[in-house]
């Protein structure tokens, strides 16, 4: 459908629902913001900075992403854009010849060839344990899903759908880091053009309640810790030693035991540590210190890039958890994970009032939901503020 004819559709039902616009003028230059309406795929209000809101529709006409204009906001009434806007999706829909509809084919590939192209361009950038889990949620969840549809096309009612057949064959935690990986498909099929922004149905699509653990170490806690880690850290054992500094940097850095543990010292740049491969890709770690001091005392050896290298076994350290059950048993507490650490690395950034973007920032997250889960405080921290508070406004009182 051309533009012109375009144009005369949204005319002739702008007529139809008795909206005249001929004597208002649209305002021109770039929108300052776009909010997408859930009432039609594609249908929007865009806000400009003079104040102005304009309804529009958009789709892809053609192979080409197309935005059309219906009309100001002061004239039609959100009924009215909402019948135009039905009218314009419906000529657009079956107003493609074949020629067209082959340019919208390849611009917007079938669900299965997109899977492909995912992999291949953003694959690459998992370390290898993710890359192995997310492969496995591919051949058993995400390879034959959809495979009728375009990438375009999947909508909430598909997902929905999906989602329900993947909880029956599997744990509610297995379902969720399905939906996770299809959620991060869908968003970069926006970035790439292959969607219209704003369109991804997994954000509608309630997860399952997870059962998050909250425990965290007190400052008492990590006092013994912080004792049984010295001592270790200067044992004779050279491997019980270095298992010792690597925790250390856990509990320093709020890195993830894998990335520790794989480090070269070619990633090693003064007090920042530039991963190769993370759980979300590559990123940059900032660290204290203290923590390149712990750094600082690992032994080098000729020819090995790892910086945990065990010299008996000839092989870079790969497990710590035998260690950390000892250490953390000899600083008095059971219940308490390696992994943990991490969560108590951000607890504590909490605590002592960084932001939530800071801290996800730390920790390499690439979304604030993600970050929220490890802002909680114990109840000494909030019993202490709620006291604050309360004191404040009795004082207000009088």
């Amino acid at each position: 459908m051309t533009a012109l004819g375009l144009k005369q559709v949204v005319e002739q039902a702008l007529a139809r629902v008795g909206a005249d616009v001929s004597f208002v003028r649209i305002p021109k230059g770039r929108p300052r913001s776009t909010t997408w309406l859930g009432i039609e795929h594609g249908f929007g209000i865009r806000h400009y900075a003079t104040g102005r809101n304009v309804y529009i529709v958009q789709t892809r006409m053609g192979g080409k992403l197309r935005t059309v204009t219906l009309g100001p906001a002061s004239v039609l009434t959100r009924a009215q854009a909402t019948q135009v806007a039905r009218i314009v999706l419906a000529y657009a829909r079956v107003g493609q010849d074949p020629a067209s509809e082959r340019k919208r084919i390849r611009s917007a590939p079938r669900y299965s060839d997109f899977l492909d192209e995912f992999w291949e361009k953003w694959a690459i950038r998992w370390s290898a344990k993710t890359w192995t889990v997310n492969a496995s949620y591919r051949r058993l969840y995400l390879q034959d899903a959809f495979h009728d549809l375009c990438i375009d096309e999947l909508n909430e009612e598909h997902v929905t759908r999906w989602f329900a057949e993947v909880n029956r064959q599997t744990g509610p935690g297995a379902a969720n880091m399905a939906l996770g990986l299809l959620n991060l498909m869908l968003n970069k099929a926006e970035d790439w053009g292959y969607r219209l922004e704003n369109t991804n149905p997994c954000r509608v699509v309630r997860t399952n309640r997870r059962n998050h653990f909250e425990r965290f170490l007190s400052p008492e806690e990590l006092q013994r810790l912080g004792a049984v880690l010295a001592k270790e850290r200067a044992s004779d054992q050279p491997l019980r030693a270095l298992a010792a500094k690597a925790i250390t940097l856990l509990a320093l850095t709020g890195c993830r035991r894998g990335e520790i543990l794989g480090l070269h010292w070619q990633d090693i740049h003064g007090t920042r540590l530039k991963l190769r491969y993370g759980k979300t890709g590559p990123r940059m770690v900032w660290m204290g210190d203290e923590a390149r001091a712990v750094l600082d005392t690992c032994p080098r050896y000729d020819k090995v890039p790892w910086v945990f290298w065990n010299p008996v076994g000839k092989k870079a350290v790969t497990d710590i958890h035998r260690f950390w059950s000892e250490f953390r048993a000899d600083a008095g507490f059971r219940n308490f994970r390696l992994h943990d650490l991490r969560h108590n690395f951000a607890s504590h950034a909490a605590m002592n009032k960084e932001t939530l973007p800071m801290i996800g920032r730390l920790l390499g997250h690439v979304c604030i939901q993600s970050t929220s889960r490890y802002a909680h405080l114990d109840d000494g921290h909030a019993l202490k503020a709620a006291e604050q508070i309360g004191a404040a406004v009795e004082r207000m009182l009088g």
